[in-house]
């Protein structure tokens, strides 16, 4: 029997996460898929970065990696989105967005899946449950409230602290930041809910999914609790993840990328 094609794969960032995705594929950690190429801001740091892996692959820009790949997992900042996708999208690949945020202002990014070849997958990333919400959209929703408390320093630089006047430093107990919509929240915290935003594509839409944001100093994990009220289920969920080398972004982001590539090439797959 003939095998499977290896899935060759590039990563467009080379952050905190970007840089464990990419070394995960140069081990070969992920049967069935290979690292082909790589995209990063700074040069220098990008080369620093290729010369540790096993196997060095190319550095190229974010619009050219769709030409070494069959996947391109965007890593880069919400700014860079249309930038990454764009191109891999007309050139009929698949796109694993992590800004998932930004999706909601680049509506013709989807458009551009819908009328090719291409598709855009969302990873689950630091949520639990999204397969029952998926399911449970499949009926009717009545109801999604979330409520995210992050360590402070998780939170600084967000635009909606900067246009507010909001000064986090030094708290002594929780202050609640936000509350009102999904969409709204992308905008205002465009690096740190992208959870929000898969929540509410999974389930109403970013105009009904309800959100609150909280800066708590009495926490050292990023908490998100969620509230589904629907007519097949109400689900009640509570996550706490561990902050990554970036603390707006937890560990297991880039773990749920390399399980959804997994998805792809695995004979058995778990999960809707």
């Amino acid at each position: 029997m003939a095998s499977k094609m290896e899935i060759r794969v590039a990563v467009a960032g080379l952050g905190a996460i970007g840089k464990v995705i990419a070394a995960k594929l140069d081990r070969q950690e992920v049967k069935g898929c290979t690292l082909s190429a790589v995209s990063g801001r700074d040069t220098r740091k990008s080369e620093d970065f290729v010369a540790t892996l096993t196997t060095p692959v190319p550095i190229v820009p974010l619009d050219q990696l769709s030409e070494y790949a069959d996947v391109v997992i965007e890593c880069a900042p919400p700014a860079l989105l249309a930038e990454v996708a764009g191109p891999a999208l007309r050139a009929g690949k698949k796109v694993i967005v992590l800004s998932i945020g930004a999706l909601l202002d680049h509506p013709e990014l989807v458009e551009l899946a819908a009328d090719g070849q291409g598709q855009i997958l969302l990873p689950t990333g630091a949520l639990i449950g999204l397969d029952a919400v998926t399911a449970a959209a499949e009926g009717h929703i009545e109801s999604v409230k979330m409520v995210s408390r992050k360590p402070p320093e998780g939170l600084k630089g967000a635009p909606f602290l900067v246009e507010q006047n909001i000064n986090i430093d030094n708290l002594t107990e929780p202050l609640k930041l936000f509350s009102g919509t999904a969409r709204e929240a992308a905008r205002g915290f465009p690096a740190n809910l992208n959870v929000s935003v898969a929540l509410s594509l999974a389930g109403i839409g970013p105009d009904r999914t309800l959100l609150e944001v909280w800066a708590d100093p009495g926490i050292v994990r990023n908490t998100h609790h969620i509230e589904v009220v629907s007519d097949s289920a109400l689900l009640h969920m509570t996550i706490e993840n561990i902050p990554s080398e970036n603390p707006k972004t937890g560990r297991i982001t880039a773990q749920s990328v390399i399980a959804l590539l997994r998805k792809m090439t695995t004979p058995m797959r778990v999960g809707t």
